[in-house]
């Protein structure tokens, strides 16, 4: 039991980040928000034969989905029934990554989920039937990296669009996208629409999603922290306009996610 995380070997590490295995005892709390990441994700359940979100309101309604499932990238928080997640096993995507296995656009893949076998029928099933024939979590793994390397194709991301990425990621605080765009010689909608396409979101939301995510990694593990300074520091214009990017991404205010964060960063313990 435990969580186990690895990086693939090349070349399917150009296409995947991580490929995790969570096996752990049912949580105290029923339910979590997960904030939401850049790139798509692949969720497998070895424990229930399907996963839950539910949605972000009083009435917090479930929204059912298959056992496997592809799903975003996501542009807000989404909250999770912790009941199910005690064996799971997960892929985090690179940029590009999901539209390798899937076929499908990032874009199209935004805020929703795709059940695995509604891409690749029995050879789903067979996957997650060998996961669950599969005691040890590090042999799951294998298991999962050998079934990816032979459905992912290996497809190159536009260099415009490669530019951008690191030009944004290097420093998402002060990222000026116009000139980024003037940099590529393609025009705004030209390279709107490629890197919609490519990523899943605009090149403007891309940057604030990793300007809000540098702030949760500078204050996850903070005792006290001075907002001011940290929305300076983090290119916000003000206290205000910081506390608008989190309402916007983790549908909770700085304060409140202080309050509420766990041991990981990702996943806030709920009720």
């Amino acid at each position: 039991m435990g969580f186990h995380a690895v990086a693939p070997a090349p070349p399917l590490d150009a296409l995947v980040a991580r490929l995790w295995d969570w096996d752990m005892p049912p949580a105290a709390h029923h339910y979590e928000r997960v904030l939401p990441v850049p790139g798509a994700a692949l969720i497998i359940n070895l424990h229930e034969d399907e996963t839950r979100v539910y949605t972000d309101d009083a009435e917090r309604r479930c929204v059912r989905a298959p056992a496997a499932v592809i799903g975003g990238p996501c542009l807000r928080s989404q909250i999770i029934d912790t009941a199910e997640q005690i064996r799971v096993m997960g892929v985090v995507f690179r940029p590009g990554g999901a539209h390798a296995l899937t076929g499908e656009d990032h874009e199209s893949l935004m805020a929703r989920d795709i059940g695995l076998e509604d891409i690749f029928g029995s050879r789903a099933r067979g996957l997650r039937e060998r996961l669950l024939d599969t005691p040890d979590a590090m042999q799951r793994l294998g298991v999962l990296e050998r079934w990816l390397l032979a459905h992912m194709h290996m497809p190159r991301l536009a260099p415009e669009v490669l530019h951008a990425l690191y030009r944004i990621g290097a420093c998402p605080q002060v990222a000026r996208i116009g000139s980024l765009v003037r940099e590529t010689g393609l025009s705004d909608y030209r390279f709107g629409r490629l890197f919609r396409r490519q990523v899943g979101m605009g090149p403007k939301r891309y940057a604030r999603l990793l300007r809000f995510r540098a702030v949760v990694e500078t204050v996850h593990r903070c005792g006290t922290v001075d907002w001011s300074r940290v929305a300076a520091d983090g290119g916000y214009g003000d206290q205000s306009h910081l506390v608008h990017e989190f309402r916007e991404f983790a549908g909770m205010t700085p304060t409140a996610f202080m309050a509420a964060r766990g041991p990981y960063m990702n996943h806030l313990p709920l009720d």
